[in-house]
């Protein structure tokens, strides 16, 4: 498999790793602030924020390594978009252009430390609240607005775009469109119900085929992200998304440890866990029944979860 290709790696391989959590990480084991206007993006900029980032995902490449698989990791740049930087004042190009270099040239160090194809992508995000919807965009808006963070991010190396936690099918359409202009490989992921269908009440299916029917660059598969792999299960078992078009596109999680719902977790204090043992037997029976080869973690989980996961996920 060619290791700068990620096209070639994601067609041939037949399980991928992403990342585990960042965020909640930084903030409770490195007691790192990142609730300001641009979260965590600024952080490549001071050496001891920059240092505990590259020990995460050395951590999460490790575990990759461990079993041979290649592995995608995002800069931590959800919250970096135009509208947040003009309320600071910040230089949109120099962070964007910051943090692609920073975790593109580690990932072309842990990807000869471990002998596995590293891939560096550039984390985007909705514009408002991605568990309600809140301030979404309609679809020529979100073309608009996302066009700004993913041509800088094409411009500044990334091998590809991932749009985290999208929970409206309007902005998500505009943002694919921004992305598929871009000519990187891209990722959708969607914030999802029980019930099969994105925050807006947008059936799974529906949205997939919104999108992949108007773009002629495709996302490389859909996927969901910040949720426990048993709300997957019941939303991929649901009526409406027992169709061709799910189950060929739809192939990738990165899992929360608990199962409790986005309105329950969405603030909360604390942090809610499970085992390693219990997130992988929960994202293997996903992958038995529903074919997903792309795993991840989010809230709660750490380099246990993730090897865990591998381990469970290329057992004979």
């Amino acid at each position: 498999m060619e290791r700068d290709n990620l096209e070639t790696v994601f067609a041939q391989a037949p399980l991928l790793l992403m990342e585990g959590a960042l965020g909640e990480r930084l903030k409770r084991e490195y007691h790192i602030p990142i609730d300001g206007t641009l979260a965590m993006a600024p952080l490549y900029r001071d050496r001891t924020s920059a240092d505990a980032l590259d020990t995460l995902w050395r951590e999460y490449a490790a575990a990759a390594g461990a079993y041979r698989l290649p592995i995608l990791l995002t800069t931590p740049t959800r919250r970096l978009n135009r509208e947040r930087v003009g309320l600071c004042g910040a230089d949109g190009d120099a962070l964007t252009a910051g943090n692609m270099a920073h975790l593109s040239s580690f990932a072309k160090t842990l990807s000869a430390d471990y002998g596995i194809p590293v891939f560096s992508g550039a984390l985007m995000g909705c514009r408002g609240d991605a568990y309600t919807g809140a301030g979404a965009l309609s679809s020529d808006a979100a073309y608009d607005f996302h066009a700004w963070a993913a041509e800088r991010f094409a411009r500044a190396g990334a091998q590809f775009l991932y749009a985290a936690i999208m929970p409206t099918l309007p902005e998500v359409r505009g943002m694919a469109r921004a992305m598929a202009q871009t000519g990187l490989p891209y990722f959708i992921s969607f914030t999802i119900r029980r019930d099969g269908c994105l925050i807006d009440g947008t059936p799974i299916a529906d949205a997939i085929a919104g999108i992949d029917g108007e773009n002629d660059r495709k996302p490389l598969c859909y996927m969901t992200n910040c949720v426990h792999p048993d709300i997957v299960l019941s939303a991929l078992s649901a009526a409406c998304c027992d169709c061709d078009a799910v189950r060929a596109r739809f192939l990738g999680i990165q899992c929360n440890t608990s199962p409790l719902s986005y309105e329950e977790l969405d603030g909360t204090a604390d942090l809610h866990t499970s085992s390693p043992e219990a997130l992988a037997d929960a994202v293997y029976a996903l992958r038995q029944k529903h074919g997903l080869k792309l795993f991840g973690g989010c809230c709660g989980t750490d380099a246990s979860h993730l090897r865990a996961m591998a381990a469970r996920l290329t057992q004979n």
